[in-house]
């Protein structure tokens, strides 16, 4: 019996962009109709992510901040840290990434993995937005699993080569939430802040070096913390072809990384919920065919995982309305 494994989609949100604009928007229908063409996902266990509700986003923003971008009332200076310019496609498309993660989370609690074929904005602060990333949904998630007693000690791996800034400062002040990220020191943010545990890698750094970093320092986090839940933002822009990246990681040498975090969850009976992150390779099929590796994984990786007790695998079909 193939296991299913739940993922949710954003990719029917368009959102107007200039002129070759670095957000690559047209990668998200793609990689899904890739994942639906190979098998790792089927159309039954695709869902479709709607906005999230305003409620879930005042759980982790700050409410004059979401009064503000619902109006389209960012200023000039606040638009051109956004790097996107503001239009009601983007918050609709912001708010359905949100739905998501929460929803991907909810899922792995039960099924042990499951994902979002967005998210992982993580450069979204409480209050304000930066590159690319209007909503924290990784923070959102946590809230809005704390709201009903789960993710008592959650866990985000952060791997896009871009430090995620926005999450390490959402809870600095929570160590009940460890952030860990390994990221390229000189890429952006400039400013980091610091989370419970970042690695900054230099410029060129390849798959060997990367691989060893992880090993030495991601199971022991993984032990010391104890979390109840994995949020992995699985960013492939570390990847050499990266426009963006400044690493020069392989596609294998990615996909190595993520049969390594879904073997951590699973030897931990760790659920995890993974995100799509950056991805910028021009052109863009390198990016699409790295995420593909990750997905790739994560199916291998699920057939391995039973559901949690009392959950009939043969079901397809599970209930995450923003009501529910």
């Amino acid at each position: 019996m193939s296991r299913p494994l739940h993922v949710w989609s954003s990719h029917r949100y368009g959102v107007p962009l200039p002129p070759h604009h670095r957000f690559p928007i047209a990668k998200y229908g793609s990689l899904l109709e890739r994942l639906l063409e190979e098998g790792i996902v089927d159309a039954v266990t695709v869902h479709s992510s709607e906005p999230a509700p305003l409620e879930w986003l005042a759980r982790a923003h700050d409410a004059h901040y979401l009064e503000r971008v619902m109006a389209g009332r960012l200023d000039a200076a606040e638009t051109r840290v956004l790097g996107i310019p503001w239009s009601p496609e983007l918050v609709a498309r912001a708010r359905a990434a949100v739905f998501g993660t929460v929803s991907a989370a909810r899922a792995a609690l039960v099924h042990g993995i499951a994902g979002n074929l967005a998210g992982g904005s993580h450069h979204a602060f409480h209050d304000r937005a930066e590159g690319f990333c209007l909503f924290n949904d990784l923070a959102v998630a946590i809230a809005c699993l704390r709201a009903e007693g789960q993710a008592r000690r959650p866990f985000v791996l952060d791997l896009d080569v871009h430090q995620g800034n926005g999450t390490a400062a959402m809870f600095a002040r929570d160590a009940s939430v460890f952030t860990f990220s390994i990221h390229g020191e000189t890429n952006d943010p400039l400013r980091k802040v610091a989370g419970s545990f970042d690695l900054g890698l230099p410029n060129g750094t390849e798959d060997d070096a990367y691989l060893e970093a992880l090993d030495r320092h991601v199971p022991g986090a993984l032990d010391r913390h104890a979390p109840d839940l994995m949020l992995y933002q699985a960013g492939v822009d570390g990847l050499a072809e990266d426009a963006l990246g400044r690493l020069a990681l392989t596609q294998g040498g990615l996909r190595a990384r993520d049969a390594r975090v879904f073997a951590w969850c699973e030897a931990r009976e760790l659920p995890v919920a993974m995100t799509l992150g950056g991805g910028y390779a021009r052109p863009i099929e390198a990016s699409i065919e790295a995420h593909l590796g990750a997905w790739r994984e994560a199916r291998i990786a699920r057939g391995r995982r039973p559901s949690v007790a009392g959950v009939d695998d043969s079901v397809n079909v599970v209930d995450m309305r923003p009501d529910s």
